[in-house]
């Protein structure tokens, strides 16, 4: 048996997801007709108290609709420099959007409401418009870190005072609501666009969800035909990702709780140099120079057990639907050995 910890989208469908899939009503989403994607669309947005959704193939097109809709060749995009916006999404904000980047350096991927407002480019000519701030809660690289609700709220107030659309990059939103105790709603009052993922710790296996008032995703429906992300019957996927929004986001605690027992072993092997504050399902750990991250992801795969290196002395392992308690406590006798 192998112990996949790479990412959280290496989930497979559940049973009870896949009967949901199964016994899913269907229709020609481009024409407005499939009933699922619909009944998903509006399941979302009731969530976070917005007026309309839509549905999208992957969390990169959720963002870079969001994008190309706030925006305007030639402005700026103010986020954190390891953005996944920006960092893994193939340069799309250049090439989609036409705009360029100012890129903050966070704490742990986030920004403060200060850093924003030093970013935002004067009226200038000479400068690029800055016209939207992306956040990214949780921050992927930076360990599963969560934003304080009032940091956002004091982003939110810049953004107002300069006239910037706020969009959030929510791929493990959900990660964040049950870790800080917070709700969708307070985050629909906030930002201007929200994408969830729902093929990451939720478990379905495609998907994202884009957010926002009813003229916002009109505009985005161009944008995603546009970009080739028009679905036909694509309700045996949305009801997937319906089932995950109504059944599996309480469960996110138990991937808190393993990845917290999963760090303190790693924490006291000797050849760790440190290891990121795990604050949800994600655990970033840098090696010393005594061996790379390469080395040590082969001798764990010898053992049956699959993590992930992110640089040459960096390793990322992440939590979720599919990994047990047994399988947790497994990888702990494992790292236990090393």
């Amino acid at each position: 048996m192998t112990i996949d910890f790479r990412s959280d989208t290496v989930t497979r469908p559940t049973p009870a997801m896949l009967e949901a899939m199964h016994s899913a009503k269907v229709g020609d989403d481009v024409f407005g007709e499939d009933p699922t994607v619909n009944a998903l669309e509006q399941y979302a947005a009731d969530m976070f108290g917005m007026e309309a959704g839509i549905f999208c193939p992957s969390g990169t097109m959720t963002n870079q609709i969001a994008i190309k809709c706030h925006t305007q060749p030639s402005d700026e995009v103010i986020c954190e420099k390891q953005s996944h916006i920006y960092q893994y999404e193939g340069g799309g904000i250049a090439s989609n959007a036409g705009c360029q980047v100012k890129l903050v350096e966070g704490d742990r991927g986030r920004i403060t409401a200060a850093q924003v407002l030093a970013a935002i480019n004067p009226n200038d000519i000479h400068k690029a418009p800055s016209s939207l701030v992306s956040l990214e809660n949780t921050s992927n690289r930076g360990g599963g870190s969560c934003y304080e609700w009032e940091e956002m709220e004091a982003i939110r107030q810049v953004c107002n005072q300069h006239h910037l659309k706020l969009h959030l990059d929510g791929a493990r939103l959900f990660n964040a609501l049950v870790a800080k105790n917070q709700t969708t709603r307070q985050y629909g009052a906030v930002f201007d666009s929200i994408s969830i993922c729902l093929s990451k710790s939720l478990g379905a296996p495609v998907g994202s969800i884009l957010l926002g008032n009813k003229s916002f995703i009109t505009q985005a429906r161009r944008v995603r035909k546009r970009f080739g992300g028009g679905m036909r019957q694509a309700g045996y996927i949305a009801a997937a990702g319906l089932y995950a929004l109504q059944n599996h986001i309480q469960r996110l605690k138990e991937d808190h709780v393993h990845a917290q027992q999963i760090a303190r072993a790693v924490a006291q092997k000797k050849f760790v140099k440190n290891i990121l504050p795990v604050e949800t399902n994600i655990i970033i750990f840098e090696l010393n120079d005594s061996i790379t991250a390469a080395t040590l992801v082969a001798r764990l795969k010898e053992k049956g057990v699959l993590w992930y290196a992110i640089d040459v002395h960096k390793i990322r392992i992440v939590l979720h639907l599919d990994i047990t308690a047994s399988m947790v406590q497994q990888t702990i006798d494992i790292i236990q050995t090393l």
